[in-house]
């Protein structure tokens, strides 16, 4: 079965739910995403940059500079790697994959996103590939098998993300109050020495 029959399947051409599902019986449903990957991700990015303001999402999408758009950058690099190992079949998540998407959920902390909205840009990722699979395709028992084995592998992926989360909001936590502490601390020792109190808190 040529990639290319996929491909004509997976652009939504007006195929009749028997040959579809004849089709499908030929094909694995990795085959199928790999060959709509491109598709699959740009989908998923923009219903990323879409959780941002409309001016903060017109910015990530339209900057294509790594550099002055960092958040664009590691959003687009973290979906590439992310999406490869949902489809593979790696347990591990390795360290690029944990990388990629500890960055987004880092930025996605320290912009002041809650739990479940820092974390809810894994979950879109079902969303666009389900978006990529024509209706009659899913019909095939295997085939769906297979989508809900790759779904269970990104709610696994979002549980991961949300841990990250609470350590980044954490440690975000532990910063400002040394910071708080260490200002009070400082006034202190300058009330100390202007009324000649001792040191002593």
């Amino acid at each position: 079965m040529s990639l290319s029959l996929i491909g004509r399947i997976v652009k939504g051409l007006q195929w009749s739910s028997d040959i579809v599902v004849e089709v499908a019986q030929g094909i694995s449903m990795k085959s199928v995403l790999l060959e709509e990957k491109r598709t699959i991700i740009k989908r998923w990015i923009d219903l990323t940059v879409d959780t941002y303001p409309p001016e903060s999402g017109s910015f990530l999408r339209n900057q294509k500079d790594q550099f002055a758009n960092p958040v664009g950058a590691a959003i687009a690099q973290g979906a590439e790697a992310l999406f490869d190992w949902v489809i593979g079949d790696s347990q591990e998540y390795g360290p690029v994959v944990v990388r990629r998407l500890d960055d987004i959920v880092r930025i996605r902390a320290v912009q002041q996103f809650s739990a479940s909205n820092a974390v809810a840009f894994v979950f879109l990722l079902k969303k666009s590939i389900r978006d990529g699979i024509p209706k009659q395709f899913l019909k095939d028992p295997d085939r769906f098998g297979e989508l809900l084995k790759i779904e269970s592998r990104i709610d696994s992926l979002a549980l991961t993300a949300f841990d990250m989360y609470m350590k980044c909001r954490e440690k975000l936590f532990e910063m400002r109050a040394m910071e708080i502490r260490n200002r009070t601390s400082r006034i202190l020792e300058r009330a100390c020495n202007k009324y000649g109190a001792p040191h002593e808190w």
